[in-house]
């Protein structure tokens, strides 16, 4: 039986599960290394758990949003959950810290199809001219949650982590409780094989913007904490900094929805793209902490109005049972290009400060500036369909 929900009570509902599962997957993180490094963790260990994470991913949203497409969002949402819930619950165990590896790669699966899942889901229960505004308050939820985990996590220490990683996952399930209660847009059961996955320019072209998006964030991801302490910033000033970029895109997450429901796409998704490019070259040649975090504030301002536009134009004109294939895909190319940018750009960092901020805005541009010829005869604004009558 599908359960019966409205689309703005299962957008709500989504809004509150994306943010508390990724409040729950960055609450530990500060001290995630030095956790494992008690639980017998080499450096090199370390490593490979926290790229399990990410590997994962890669590896499986694809995989996850043919399923999704296959037998319905709910079942792969609701048993995300559960993965996630339990696999966070592992960490109360007492084992070496090798044994995190399959816990990471469980959460990093579970978290990727959980990102499809409620994705696709939007996209299919809100029509094309409304969806900006529906899915920039599942982009604000997620950046919530990454904003707000790391803060309140500072209740926790090394040594009760693993209760507080528990407790994470006894949340997940609860909330897998309520997606099971949640209308995600599928329909009963259909046994009919698959339409195949439409290729075409403009969905090529918000995968490459995808990528370019994955560009900058593995900088960011592997560097910026590095800039800012090489700038001699300190602990509170790069803490700020994260919390000065996560403000302005939550306060103008509406504004970029209804920039994508109500102007073209098309212009806006390439300014921001070409927005965060020019901003990550900058970076390096700032060496004032105070004025680093207004920039990353002001650059924060285009991510925010732009990234709804890109997210708008995975779905626009696809089948409703291709859409989580095309979120699978969207995601693997983002966690993929962010993979490879974090592991050249600690190399990068080591020859010199500003090469691996500077080749990566190269790179970014041109994937953007590429998309003038995907999307070349794509209609970025989407008129609201004409009242009957």
């Amino acid at each position: 039986m599908v359960p019966v929900s409205t689309p703005q009570q299962t957008l709500n509902r989504l809004t509150a599960i994306v943010l508390i599962q990724w409040m729950g997957a960055t609450l530990g993180l500060p001290l995630l290394a030095l956790f494992l490094e008690h639980r017998g963790g080499s450096p090199h260990i370390i490593g490979l758990i926290v790229a399990s994470f990410f590997i994962a991913g890669v590896v499986t949203q694809y995989f996850l949003g043919h399923l999704a497409d296959r037998f319905g969002r709910r079942p792969i949402l609701v048993t995300s959950l559960i993965v996630y819930g339990l696999a966070s619950m592992t960490y109360a165990l007492p084992l070496t810290a090798v044994w995190f590896t399959l816990t990471r790669a469980l959460q990093g699966a579970s978290a990727g199809a959980l990102e499809v899942a409620s994705m696709s889901a939007v996209a299919s229960l809100f029509p094309e001219h409304q969806r900006g505004t529906a899915v920039s308050r599942i982009l604000a939820a997620q950046l919530v949650g990454a904003a707000i985990g790391p803060l309140a996590g500072v209740v926790a220490s090394v040594d009760n982590l693993g209760e507080v990683f528990f407790l994470t996952g006894v949340v997940s399930l609860v909330a897998a409780v309520v997606a099971f209660r949640t209308n995600l847009g599928d329909a009963v059961y259909d046994p009919t094989p698959l339409p195949r996955l439409r290729w075409s320019r403009p969905f090529v072209g918000v995968l490459v913007a995808a990528a370019a998006t994955g560009l900058v964030v593995g900088v960011y991801e592997t560097c910026w904490s590095l800039l800012m302490h090489a700038h001699h910033a300190t602990q509170l000033q790069i803490r700020l900094s994260w919390t000065m970029f996560c403000v302005p895109w939550v306060v103008l997450s509406r504004a970029g929805g209804w920039i994508a429901d109500h102007l073209n796409r098309r212009v806006t998704a390439l300014l921001g793209l070409l927005n965060a490019a020019a901003f990550l070259v900058t970076y390096p040649h700032i060496h004032n902490n105070v004025v680093m975090l207004f920039v990353g504030s002001a650059e924060s301002l285009g991510a925010s109005l732009s990234s709804p536009s890109i997210a708008s134009l995975l779905s626009q004109g696809a089948h409703d049972r291709e859409l989580s294939r095309r979120q699978g895909l969207y995601a693997t190319s983002t966690t993929a290009s962010m993979a490879i940018s974090a592991i050249c750009s600690g190399f990068l960092f080591t020859v010199n400060t500003a090469l691996p901020f500077t080749l990566a805005a190269i790179l970014a541009a041109t994937l953007a500036l590429t998309t003038l010829y995907f999307w070349r005869g794509v209609h970025g604004r989407i008129a609201p369909p004409a009242p009957p009558g």
